[in-house]
């Protein structure tokens, strides 16, 4: 046949070119939260300004010594000159004079940093220069907005090499457990890469194009998802073509035969999970609605992979594709069995349910809300910049450092810009709040770039005399800095930030608030308001979607509320473990929003795996006969593919970064919940007990249950 050789070819063309693209993803990727805030943020609109004051295009990085006595002479010396040679490292446009604190126990120095250079390579360097070139006896850190860019930039540096790898590998491991096979796991696992490849290069062509952001967690995402997709369909595949050989001694009619019976069920799961993720165009975070499309596409990838490429590969070997577990041709063993193994764990299963289906929902029901209990444990408020990355941070310790010895949100100012007639009410505004330590101007003419304001005005730089400089006016408009007390990013600056903004809308009405921690404030309440809008959207999506695929309205009320449920309850187990064991210092708002996205879309897809086999076969045998027959033949492929799913998002947790760490375990945890739990013995054991009524209206409701309830 010519159709299975072309369709190989195509896949590996297709391959062929998005493979080099892994190691590309920088070119088109930004982590800079800015670029994700909605344009009618404060934050957003400011940062937009920014460039209107100053030719700088520059981050900053904040250069802090300390020392365990006070600094000499001496010491200072060295220290500036240090700073001076730092000057000759890539990427490095100036350096500020050396500003010692006010217990002479520690100095600070301003480094800007090219936004176009690689900053964790220029913040590496720089780090390493200044720790050869420090008096001994004195530590040194790099923090400040570049050093924490610098973190971020490490974390996911490993998406490119070792999530791909481990991801694969226990994917891998997975499926040889599973087959007991050689080629069976190579075959579903190459479908898997080549719809990644595929995906990868859309995606990156739209990110090209500016279609679509892309960004490092968007990217770990991704990859996670088609892997783990791919995989799954390609089992509920692999399940119906080994079905097909027993019956069917040509291989092209049991290739034919798996399609139809794998199409609908493949085509609903996929459809489904798209529809849940194109619900997060709705967000105002750039961040979660490009996370939509993006994802969507790596699920229409996975989906044509398993549909086209898997099968042309199983074709090609045919049984061989099996071996040693090479499935016979028997339709007369096949025809005794009535289709269904008359031993084996789902067979024994399904005969408990058969005789305690009231117990087995009741109970499981009630187990999984005592779980749920502890989602009023979950700190989903937003977590501190400095701990967003695992593990060591030279920028964690520096602000650690720069706090004990000056204001805390030293080289993070809040960037106030605000009309020019307003300004000293803006001044006064800031220096009566407790977080403010001090507030500048920028000025062109000032040696500095800025001067100093106070209540009487803008001071003047330099010897008594020195006339004070005139602020950069820009249509109309000046920049103010206030410094604040506390770190940039804690809670307190936050509420400081909050304050502020409210004073200004009757003190000066034109100000808007800026800079790194205004940004944080913006990112949480644009996710909180993200979160509240599309969980409700997504649940009434994938509700029609199941009332329309199952031609029922009772049975996908009962699916969403168990999915719901199962969800709550991993989110309740997760809040203890990340409050209680790991010691997590928080989470961010948008982590209960992708943990409902990824464990109800995805979750769904074993609902549909499950319950259009048991529709299927509660036409020919009746509801619960069906419920029954449903269970043994997918309990099976349903927990292998909860298996693949669990294990790839797990993955996650081997990049640094707090929000993939927390999100690898929700969905992990709650992937083996569903699978284990839910699908084998909730859904089954309730759905039994009500009978034919779950079809209600259609039809089937009015047909006979195939087996009285006992």
């Amino acid at each position: 046949m010519a159709i299975p050789a072309v369709l190989v070819l195509i896949w590996l063309t297709a391959a062929a070119i998005g493979g080099p693209y892994f190691g590309k993803v920088s070119e088109v990727a930004s982590n800079d939260q800015t670029t994700y805030l909605p344009e009618s943020a404060d934050a957003t609109q400011v940062q937009s300004l920014l460039g209107e004051f100053n030719d700088s295009n520059a981050i900053p990085a904040i250069v802090v010594f300390t020392a365990a006595e006070p600094l000499t002479e001496t010491q200072v010396a060295a220290l500036e000159d240090a700073l001076r040679q730092a000057t000759a490292t890539e990427g490095v446009t100036e350096v500020s004079p050396l500003i010692p604190s006010a217990d002479d126990l520690a100095a600070q120095a301003f480094v800007p940093i090219a936004t176009d250079s690689d900053i964790a390579e220029v913040v590496s360097q720089l780090s390493d220069e200044l720790k050869s070139t420090t008096p001994d006896g004195l530590e040194v850190f790099v923090t400040g907005p570049a050093g924490f860019t610098s973190d971020l930039v490490e974390g996911f540096a490993g998406i490119d090499g070792i999530l791909l790898g481990v991801a694969l590998l226990a994917v891998l491991i997975i499926l040889i457990l599973v087959y007991r096979s050689f080629l069976l796991p190579i075959a579903v696992l190459s479908t898997s890469m080549f719809a990644l490849c595929a995906a990868l290069l859309t995606v990156w062509w739209l990110a090209k194009w500016e279609i679509l952001a892309l960004s490092g967690q968007t990217q770990g995402i991704l990859f996670i998802l088609v892997i783990g997709a791919a995989t799954d369909y390609s089992l509920l595949y692999v399940a119906r073509y080994r079905e097909e050989l027993r019956v069917h001694s040509d291989k092209w009619a049991a290739t034919q035969g798996a399609l139809k019976g794998a199409f609908e069920p493949i085509l609903a799961s996929g459809g489904t999970v798209i529809a849940g993720l194109m619900c997060l165009l709705l967000s105002d975070l750039k961040s979660n609605s490009t996370l939509g499309p993006v994802a969507s596409i790596g699920i229409l990838f996975a989906m044509a992979s398993a549909l086209t490429l898997l099968p042309a590969i199983l074709f090609a070997f045919g049984r061989a594709a099996f071996w040693p577990r090479v499935p016979k041709f028997e339709p007369v063993v096949v025809a005794a069995e009535g289709g269904l193994p008359n031993r084996g764990i789902w067979t024994k299963l399904a005969d408990v349910i058969k005789r305690r289906p009231r117990a087995i929902w009741v109970t499981t029901t009630m187990v999984l809300l005592i779980g749920a209990l502890g989602v009023t444990q979950l700190n989903a408020v937003g977590v501190p910049q400095s701990d967003l990355v695992l593990g060591q941070s030279e920028a964690r310790d520096g602000q650690v450092a720069l706090g004990e010895h000056f204001p805390g949100g030293s080289g993070s100012p809040a960037q106030i810009i605000v009309d020019h007639g307003e300004m000293q009410a803006a001044v006064a505004t800031l220096l009566a709040n407790d977080g403010i330590d001090s507030v500048s101007v920028t000025a062109a003419d000032s040696p500095s770039g800025s001067a100093p304001v106070t209540e009487d005005g803008i001071q003047p730089l330099g010897p008594p005399g020195t006339p004070s400089p005139e602020p950069t006016v820009v249509n109309g408009q000046v920049l103010l800095q206030g410094t604040l007390t506390d770190a940039a990013d804690s809670d307190a600056a936050g509420q400081t930030v909050r304050d502020i903004r409210a004073e200004f809308e009757a003190a000066a009405p034109s100000a808007l608030v800026g800079g790194v921690t205004a940004t944080a404030v913006d990112t949480n309440q644009a996710s909180i308001h993200d979160r509240n809008l599309i969980i409700p959207v997504v649940l009434v999506v994938i509700t029609a979607i199941l009332m329309v695929l199952l031609r029922s309205i009772v049975a996908p009320i009962l699916l969403i509320a168990t999915t719901v449920l199962s969800f709550g309850t991993a989110m309740g187990v997760s809040a203890i473990m990340f409050n209680h064991v790991l010691d997590f210092p928080g989470a961010d708002p948008a982590v209960p929003l992708y943990g409902f996205i990824f464990l109800v879309a995805l979750g769904i897809d074993y609902n549909i795996f499950l319950m259009t086999r048991v529709r299927e076969e509660s036409l020919k045998h009746g509801t619960r006969q069906g419920i029954l027959r449903g269970l043994t033949i997918t309990g099976g492929v349903i927990t292998s593919a909860g298996l693949v799913l669990a294990a790839t998002f797990a993955a996650l947790s081997v990049i640094p970064i707090l929000f993939l760490v927390q999100l690898a375990f929700i969905v992990a945890f709650g992937v083996l919940l569903d699978t284990f739990v839910v699908r084998t013995l909730l859904v089954p054991a309730l759905t039994y007990d009500i009978g034919r009524a779950i079809w209600w209206p259609s039809r089937l409701a009015k047909a006979g249950d195939g087996e009285a309830r006992t």
